[in-house]
């Protein structure tokens, strides 16, 4: 897995927020493409070879960059049907599955309208599928589960895996019973720990980082990564926080950085 970004709503100096790559032997998946993220995977790894991109919800930092995505695979040089700056012309343009959860047509849709798009202009770029959280998806040779976890609107912790490794990442979560469940014995658990302190007030949202390691050591996880955290929270207080209630390393989210599950 690699992160192309790792920033909360507001992102990094230079940075993007949630996207995560995650690249199997017959699978790549892109998990969730914020703001930034588009440029970032274009870093990594050639946009028209991504198989399928899973989102956990519908916040903009966790599927803006489907707009400029779409732009890419409608509009670039080399997916026109004729000829154009030496490129030799396609009758079958990529169009990657995009797994988005109930209500994403009507959410993407107004998305597009907004920023002057044709309302169409996410779903005949991508497959749309909407999933039920029971769902499981088959990706290639992963299989994708989701989970309901409490956020602002309805969001999905996802499970990402096959018979030899499993990824669970949090999405954006309150404290949660069934997110440690979720993610029991999973071999990474990428967890968001977006807040020093609890909210000051009205319903909760986010994780603070002890809360995010208590919640790894309740489902034990053997791997702890903390994501979802801006760069002026000191990253070392973060993660001795976590550290201290999860009782083993922990990792700070990076982008650019690999994990190997």
């Amino acid at each position: 897995m690699r992160v192309l970004g790792k920033s909360p709503a507001w992102q990094d100096a230079g940075g993007a927020c949630s996207g995560y790559l995650v690249e199997s032997a017959e699978c790549v998946l892109l998990l969730d493409c914020g703001s930034g993220v588009f440029g970032k995977l274009r870093m990594a790894r050639d946009y028209a070879e991504v198989d399928a991109v899973v989102i956990s919800h519908l916040h903009a930092d966790h599927m803006l960059d489907l707009v400029p995505y779409a732009s890419a695979l409608t509009y670039a040089p080399r997916h026109q049907p004729v000829p154009v700056a030496g490129w030799p012309g396609t009758s079958n343009p990529p169009r990657p599955r995009l797994i988005a959860p109930p209500g994403a047509r009507e959410a993407f849709r107004r998305l597009s309208a907004a920023g002057g798009m044709r309302e169409e202009h996410i779903e005949q770029a991508f497959r749309l599928e909407e999933y039920d959280p029971g769902d499981t998806v088959v990706a290639g040779d992963l299989e994708v589960r989701f989970q309901p976890v409490p956020h602002f609107l309805p969001t999905h912790a996802v499970s990402v895996g096959n018979a030899a490794a499993r990824l669970t990442y949090s999405a954006d979560s309150s404290p949660s019973d069934e997110l440690c469940a979720f993610a029991h014995d999973t071999d990474l658990l990428l967890i968001e720990a977006t807040l020093p302190r609890p909210e000051r007030q009205g319903p909760r949202g986010h994780l603070t980082p002890g809360e995010a390691g208590e919640h790894g050591r309740r489902a034990g996880a053997r791997r702890l990564v903390l994501t979802h955290i801006s760069d002026e929270l000191d990253a070392e207080w973060a993660r001795g926080e976590a550290e201290r209630s999860f009782g083993g390393p922990v990792e700070m989210a990076c982008e650019g950085a690999i994990y190997r599950f």
